[in-house]
Parts: structure tokens; C-alpha cells; sequence
């Protein structure tokens, strides 16, 4: 017997659930459907990303539907056109066996013209992106003064991607008498707002542990130095040769780089941004959900709404910017109860954000060390050993088999076996040989006493240069925003440039020796508003304690410099985004490990150059930080390294 008909679901949806192979409700689905279907109320659902949460508002939505009265009666919001459109497929297979429901998908990119003549036409349910929904509401193309039905779905994103606005404009042009059901993987405080302004003694469910991780994914974090994070990216996929995975930056401008880089080096990988035009979009998700690509590269706005089967692992090449953002992460891999791998690449300054993690998710991380070249070459090698005995045989070898034996038949079995598998070991062997270890040291007690991220890292240079520059405080600037001006404006990698300590008028921070000739020769080439920005080397080798809000004490600066004064002025940064994408790789996927790099490759827009000429004002995002998620600061963005690349060996 089908579990689902415990629920209470009509027979018509039993039968699209037979149609669509569900046989047991998951927990969320066992606690929302039959209190929506029992009662008229408002609900906060609280579960994690793949765990069936669009089955749990739609099998009841469909049910309490009129299909005899066209108007509208049901509003979806959600995150982004990928989700919306998932949402929208999915309703319309679970309404499949019901006639005279409608369901119309309202997302930006698409002609507004066409998606409100097909409202207009009769749609019992809109799915809706929050921007858009309000672009039609003022516009007056869309009715939504009569729903009975409002669904918040990934509520906690939404608003963490800045539609507060929207989302309260939207739900205030509904009738205070609908059922409001708000489904979200965390509960922030801003969605707990939303629930207290909008919805009337809603029932609360909870899937496991409020704001916990799934129990189908394990966490893992590996300590390199920064310099060796893309080298440990290539290591990691190296040794998990099956790897089907999403790979998190926090820019787009990283992520173009890093599938860039991977590309480069004979992976099948894509970059999914916001940068992509749709159509490179769904060229990118087709060849993803075909396997064609095994690594998505990905900004965490442009991966919501991925629904792909499979997942095995899901990287954070860079942690986000927001802890709860990892919760989302995760939620890609270990989805319909499969099992997922969650890891984390993290440097030593960062190693605070763990301990962060795991009281959010109510899980514990496992540390873990790169793998070394030896140990790489024998996943790969045993891999190929159960790729060979599991292959099927295609007989249209048999017409070849004379002449091969002819060629083969002065070889023992022995000798056979092992100049075969020397082909592949040769390479790797080759390869790896010459790579270093690129493991840190454990994070120990960095990582249980919380090391401030501010703290300068250890360096192994010979001494860290500390420098002086004209800009400060009543230039708009902290030290969060500095450190993020310094590295685009230099191009350097997020952990190249530290210690920084800001003043009301001027301010100090560090880099390797290595930097000072790029440091000295770009800054002291840069205006803002047509006054030149001047750094010098300093002195004080800022060897202050700071405080809480970063503010620095013990270390004299006073003698050191006085402010330039000299009237202040608001810079404008705004970090240059690569532009372009790849679409589908016309080659046959490599099965993984070292497949060699293709011979098609995808193609890339031209590149547009990071960083900012010597006469051109550097920008500043004109977005300032307010309460709520109306106005929302940029997020702080982390270079790749330019460091010197080891290549993957190529096929003989």
C-alpha cells in the first residue's frame, strides 16, 4: 500500500504520485499535508533543502483548488527563475489527473506581455520571483487582491538575497484572511519578521533540528595555505573520481575564474553566474544534468534552484559571506535520502567560521588532509582496475581481436595487466612526483579558541611589508571594505592583504614583500573624485591588539603619520565582473580522474580586465547597509591566487 494514501490526497493526485514513483511521504510531507488539508491556517514549516518541501505545500494546494473558478487563487513566491520554474513543472505533474487548474510561471527574462496574457486567460496558480510579481502589480497586469493561498517558498533566501521590500509590498496588496504557508531551511530573524507581521498564530513544523543540516550529509574541512586553495580543489576532485559536484564562490568573478582555470586544466566544468545570459544558462544546467559537466562552479544566487539527482559532493572553495548560506549549500548533495559530502576549503584565518557551522547546523565537521600525489595515483589506479572489469563489452571489438592478439601474444597475463595500467600510472606517477604536500598544519587550537580573521596570518616570507594610504573612516570605508578595495584594486588574492587597521583619515595594512613593487606602483596611480590616493611604506609594524569593532590598541600610530585631511571624499568601488560563460562541452564527458583534457572546448566571451586604471576613480557600491533586507551591502568577494598552477597530465 502507497503511504501517501494515509494522507488524506484525493485519488486523482494518488494517481500522479504512482505516475511520478513516490512510495513514502518524507518526514515534512508526513507532518504538513495533512494538517493543510484538514485546516485552513497558517503554517512556518522549517526543513532542509531536498527534502521534499514543494510535494508538501502542492499536493494540498491542488486539493483545495476550485478548477471551476478562474481567477486567481493561489500565489507561490520563490527565490529565483530556476526554482520558479521547478516549482512550476512540479505542480503541473502533480495536477496532471486534474482538469481546469492552470498553473502560470512569472520570472524575469521572459516577456511580461506574454506571461500576463497567459494569467489572463484564467491561472488558478501563479509561481512567481519576488521582483517580477512586483513589476506586474504595479504595472496592474495581475489581480492578487482574492488569493486564498499565499506560499513563501526558501523564504530565508529570498530574503537574504534582498527582496524584504518586495516580498512585504506583495504581501500587502493580498487579503488578510488567506492561509499563508512560509517553508524555509533556517529561520532568521528576518523570516521570524515576516511571520510575526503577516501570518496569524501560525502552526510551526520542524524537520529535525530547527536551522540543523540534513543527517544524509557528512562535513568536511581540509586546512591549506592560501595560495594552494585551487590546488587543493584539483586535488580533491582528483581523488573522489566519480566526483558529480557543485562548486561554491562567493563572486562571479571567481567562479568565471575557477571553472576558467579548471577548463584549462582538463576538467569538464562550467561557471553559473549572474553574468550568463539565460540562454548560456540553460546550456550550462542541460550539460549539468547530463553529466557532461562534472564540476559546477557557481555563485550562491545563481545555484538556488538546482534540483539535479546525484549530487555527490558539494565544495566551498570560499565559505559565504552569511554562516546560514552553508545550510543552503549542503542542502545541494544528500538529497531523497543519499547520502552527500559537504567540504570546505578553508585557510588559517578562517578556520573560526567552522565552529560557527557546526553550532548552526548541529553537526560536526571532520578534518581532514589533502590528499598526497601517492595516495592520489592509487585511487586512480584502483578506479581504473573496476573500470576495466565493469565495462561492457561493445562485440564490434571481435572483427579487431585477430590482429590486437597478433600484436599482444609474445605478453604473459602479468605483463599484459601491467603495461596496460602503466599507461594510466605512468601519467600520474609523472604528475604527482614532482607536487609538494599541500596539507597545513591541524587547525588545533586556531580553530577552538576562534581566531579573529583580522589577526595577521603567519608568514613565511621573511617579514610582512606594512604600508600607510591617504584613505580612512571618512571615506565610507571599514576594514572589511578596505581590505576588499585594496585586493580588487591590486588584484590580489583575499588573504594577500591583511592586518588592516583603518583610521578617521587615513589608514595601514600588510602584504608579502613579494607584493611592494605592485602595492607602491598601482596605489600611488589611483584618484578618487580627482584626488590621488598616496601609500607609502610604513614604519609601525602594527603590532596592535584590536578590539571588537577592529579598532586597534597598544600600537602607537599617532607619531607615525598625521591625517591628510584635505576634505573627504566618497569612493565608488565596484569590483569588475568577467562576462561570458561556457556553454555545453561538445566532448563525451570524462568518466573522472585523469580522462585527459578535451579536445572541444567551451567557448568563453572575452574577458573583461578586474582592477581599475591608473585614471579611472575606482568604484564603491552605492548600496549602503540599512536595517532589514531592504538595502543590502555588497558581499565581500575572496581573489583566487595567481600563484603558478601545476597542470594535470595529459593523455599519451
Amino acid at each position: 500500500m502507497n503511504k501517501f494514501e494515509q494522507l488524506g490526497l484525493s485519488e486523482s493526485l494518488q494517481r500522479a504520485i504512482i505516475d511520478l514513483g513516490f512510495e513514502n511521504p518524507t518526514e515534512v510531507q508526513e507532518k504538513a499535508i495533512p494538517l493543510l488539508l484538514e485546516q485552513d491556517t497558517d503554517l512556518v514549516a522549517l526543513a532542509q533543502t531536498g527534502t521534499g518541501k514543494t510535494a508538501a505545500f502542492g499536493f494540498p494546494l491542488i486539493q483545495k483548488i476550485d478548477a471551476n473558478n478562474r481567477n486567481t487563487q493561489a500565489l507561490i513566491l520563490s527565490p529565483t527563475r530556476e526554482l520558479c520554474l521547478q516549482i512550476t513543472n512540479e505542480i503541473k505533474n502533480y495536477s496532471k489527473y486534474e482538469k481546469g487548474i492552470n498553473v502560470v510561471a512569472v520570472y524575469g527574462g521572459a516577456s511580461i506581455t506574454d506571461q500576463a496574457r497567459d494569467i489572463k486567460r484564467g491561472a488558478q496558480v501563479i509561481v512567481a520571483t519576488p521582483g517580477r510579481m512586483q513589476d506586474m502589480i504595479n504595472r496592474g497586469l495581475v489581480n492578487i487582491s482574492q488569493i486564498n493561498y499565499c506560499i513563501l517558498d526558501e523564504a530565508d533566501e529570498m530574503l537574504n538575497m534582498g527582496f524584504y521590500e518586495d516580498i512585504v509590498n506583495i504581501l500587502s496588496t493580498t487579503p488578510d484572511e488567506k492561509s499563508t504557508w512560509l517553508f524555509s531551511a533556517t529561520m532568521p530573524q528576518e523570516v521570524a519578521r515576516i511571520a510575526k507581521q503577516f501570518m496569524h498564530d501560525p502552526i510551526e513544523i520542524t524537520v529535525g533540528t530547527k536551522n540543523s543540516g540534513s543527517a544524509t550529509v557528512s562535513h568536511e574541512f581540509y586546512l591549506v595555505n592560501a595560495r594552494d586553495r585551487y590546488e587543493a580543489l584539483k586535488r580533491l576532485a582528483d581523488a573522489n573520481p566519480d566526483i558529480f559536484s557543485v562548486v561554491f564562490c562567493r563572486t562571479k568573478r571567481d567562479t568565471q575564474q575557477v571553472a576558467e582555470k579548471l577548463i584549462e586544466d582538463g576538467y569538464n566544468a562550467a561557471a553559473l553566474h549572474g553574468d550568463l545570459s539565460q540562454a548560456q544558462r540553460d546550456s550550462v544546467m542541460k550539460s549539468f544534468r547530463g553529466r557532461q559537466i562534472q564540476m559546477l562552479v557557481a555563485t550562491d544566487v545563481a545555484a538556488r534552484g538546482i534540483d539535479v539527482d546525484n549530487i555527490t559532493h558539494v565544495v566551498n572553495y570560499q565559505l559565504p559571506d552569511e554562516i546560514e548560506t552553508y545550510t543552503h549549500r549542503s542542502g545541494r548533495t544528500g538529497r531523497a535520502g543519499k547520502l552527500g559530502t559537504s567540504i570546505v576549503i578553508v585557510t588559517k584565518s578562517e578556520i573560526r567560521k567552522i565552529a560557527s557551522i557546526e553550532r548552526i547546523i548541529k553537526q560536526k565537521f571532520e578534518e581532514k588532509t589533502i590528499p598526497s600525489g601517492i595516495e592520489i595515483c592509487e585511487i586512480q589506479l584502483l578506479h581504473l582496475a573496476n573500470k576495466i572489469k565493469d565495462v561492457e563489452v561493445d562485440h564490434e571489438i571481435d572483427n579487431y581481436l585477430p590482429a590486437i592478439n597478433s600484436v599482444l601474444e609474445d605478453l604473459t597475463k602479468e605483463e599484459l595487466i601491467k603495461k596496460m595500467v602503466s599507461v594510466e600510472f605512468n601519467r600520474f606517477i609523472n604528475y604527482y612526483k614532482k607536487t609538494r604536500d599541500l596539507s597545513s598544519q591541524s587547525a588545533g587550537n586556531d580553530r577552538r579558541e576562534g581566531r579573529d580573521d583580522r589577526e595577521p596570518r603567519e608568514n613565511n616570507s621573511g617579514g610582512a611589508v606594512r604600508y600607510f594610504v591617504n584613505i580612512g573612516s571618512r571615506d565610507n570605508f571599514d576594514w572589511m571594505t578596505l581590505k576588499d578595495f585594496l585586493k580588487e584594486t591590486l588584484d590580489l588574492g583575499r588573504d594577500d592583504v591583511y592586518k588592516v587597521d583603518v583610521k578617521e583619515g587615513f589608514s595601514f595594512f600588510n602584504t608579502d614583500p613579494e607584493f611592494t613593487d605592485k602595492v607602491m606602483e598601482t596605489l600611488n596611480n589611483v584618484t578618487l573624485e580627482g584626488r590621488r590616493i598616496n601609500v607609502e611604506i610604513s614604519k609601525n609594524d602594527g603590532g596592535g591588539r584590536r578590539d571588537h569593532n577592529g579598532r586597534s590598541s597598544g600600537g602607537s600610530f599617532g607619531g607615525e603619520r598625521k591625517s591628510f585631511g584635505g576634505g573627504g571624499f566618497k569612493s565608488d568601488r565596484n569590483a569588475t565582473p568577467r562576462s561570458g560563460g561556457f556553454g555545453p562541452r561538445n566532448s563525451a564527458p570524462r568518466e573522472g580522474g585523469f580522462g585527459g583534457r578535451s579536445e572541444a572546448r567551451s567557448s568563453v566571451a572575452p574577458k573583461r580586465e578586474g582592477g581599475f586604471s591608473a585614471d579611472r576613480a575606482p568604484r564603491r557600491s552605492e548600496t549602503p547597509r540599512t536595517e532589514g533586507f531592504s538595502e543590502r551591502a555588497p558581499r565581500r568577494s575572496e581573489g583566487s591566487s595567481d600563484a603558478p598552477r601545476e597542470r594535470r597530465p595529459r593523455k599519451s
